[in-house]
């Protein structure tokens, strides 16, 4: 019996570690992140949740969640630009409501219908399509961008709710769109493989009647080997009420999200890639 007891426990182990929501991105979703090290922990907010962002049984990207904000505090990608379209359906997390549910992202409807989940449990765990109708100024802004994915998959895999923050209109479509389409292409041109991460700082305004917390800036950091075999890196930072964007090097990023943040020092990569 103790035998039969210890396998039930062993074998529940093994599948809990396959879940999208995992306790943390150390040794789950570390191809993402360059050298497999994630970001320290000055981005961590007071209830995070960290997803391996899985469509089709298959991990596309990494996001460390806000679940008190109901907004993505980073998400961590490769950048592999390529056409495609755009998805019209938004998907929202199964896993941030009950870790029995599957890993895939889900639409709110599959969730409904397919595995009886209530709106409300939907609700109170994470943001819904309705939170981000009758934006004023705002709309669905983009951590992971979807054309920086080179398959058609990996782009509809950045169509999920917990990858998306209101976004001032004018920087999203402006000088925002710009750093995605050109500033990125242009400084990772001599990379072998870039590894990004784009994130959000929590402001002190909501939508969706206290529900969604819109940030105060939207920033972005890269980090490569180049083919030359050196390390280069980069960062950017907007302020998310105007159509503006400063380039800055890593360290200089790194720097001003721990005054933002105040949530101590702030490292998004290893130590190789350069600060300056």
């Amino acid at each position: 019996m103790l035998w039969l007891l210890l396998l039930q426990v062993w074998a529940s182990c093994l599948w809990l570690g396959q879940g999208e929501v995992v306790k943390s991105f150390a040794n789950t979703c570390n191809q993402f992140f360059y050298q497999n090290m994630p970001p320290a922990k000055g981005l961590e907010p007071q209830n995070p949740a960290w997803i391996c962002q899985t469509f089709k049984d298959r991990p596309f990207y990494a996001t460390l969640y806000d679940k008190k904000g109901r907004i993505p505090v980073y998400s961590a990608y490769i950048y592999q630009p390529g056409p495609g379209t755009r998805r019209d359906e938004w998907m929202v997390e199964p896993q941030l409501i009950r870790n029995n549910l599957p890993k895939d992202m889900e639409t709110e409807k599959t969730l409904r219908e397919k595995y009886s989940v209530s709106e409300k449990d939907i609700r109170e765990s994470q943001a819904v399509y309705q939170d981000y109708l009758k934006l004023k100024g705002l709309n669905r802004g983009h951590l992971n961008p979807a054309s920086h994915h080179k398959t058609q998959d990996g782009r509809n895999a950045t169509f999920t709710l917990t990858n998306i923050v209101p976004q001032n209109t004018a920087l999203n479509k402006g000088k925002w769109n710009a750093y995605e389409q050109k500033t990125m292409p242009k400084k990772s041109k001599d990379c072998k493989t870039t590894y990004a991460i784009v994130g959000a700082v929590p402001g002190n305004s909501y939508i969706a009647n206290g529900r969604v917390n819109v940030p105060s800036h939207i920033w972005a950091s890269a980090c490569c080997k180049t083919k030359k075999n050196t390390v280069i890196a980069w960062g950017a930072i907007a302020e998310n009420n105007q159509n503006n964007i400063r380039i800055l090097t890593l360290g200089a990023l790194e720097k001003k999200l721990a005054e933002l943040y105040k949530r101590g020092p702030v490292s998004l990569f290893h130590k190789d890639c350069p600060r300056k």
